[in-house]
């Protein structure tokens, strides 16, 4: 199924990725010098990306797939929220995190998915699903996921 333009992963421009990577190297190496000068740098980042990234973030960054990886997620689109999705894009959303785990779009969709359910814990039932929906579809993991309701306070 092809998805539309909103749900697909922002194109990032290769200079604004290399900018984004050469700053989270400044502010991994600032945190090993200056823990405060770290601090500020990742709150400017922050406030220019619409992030919210703690300092783990910039330190563990190499094991999270490199600076590459993590720029390219830092310069798309916080929580990309579409008012109108669909339980069969839903679906593919879904059908799309299956299929390519560590895929850098991965993260993208996983962000999608958050972002347009009320589950908490979307991206449990896709990897780490309970015993009823251990090898089920991804139709039916949204089934599951869309039949979640919060419990009012």
């Amino acid at each position: 199924m092809e998805l539309r333009r909103e749900l697909l992963p922002a194109p990032v421009p290769a200079e604004r990725s290399a900018e984004l990577g050469e700053e989270i190297e400044r502010i991994e190496n600032l945190l090993h010098e200056d823990a405060e000068a770290g601090q500020r740098a990742i709150d400017a980042f922050n406030a220019a990306t619409g992030k919210a990234y703690g300092p783990s973030a910039f330190v563990n960054c190499a094991a999270a797939g490199g600076p590459e990886a993590f720029a390219l997620e830092a310069a798309r689109p916080a929580w990309p929220r579409v008012p109108d999705v669909t339980r069969a894009e839903l679906g593919e959303i879904v059908r799309r995190i299956m299929a390519a785990p560590g895929d850098p779009d991965t993260d993208h969709y996983l962000l999608v998915l958050e972002a347009n359910v009320a589950h908490p814990r979307s991206r449990d039932l896709i990897f780490h699903p309970p015993a009823h929906l251990v090898d089920a579809s991804p139709e039916r993991i949204v089934d599951e996921i869309l039949a979640y309701r919060p419990i009012a306070l």
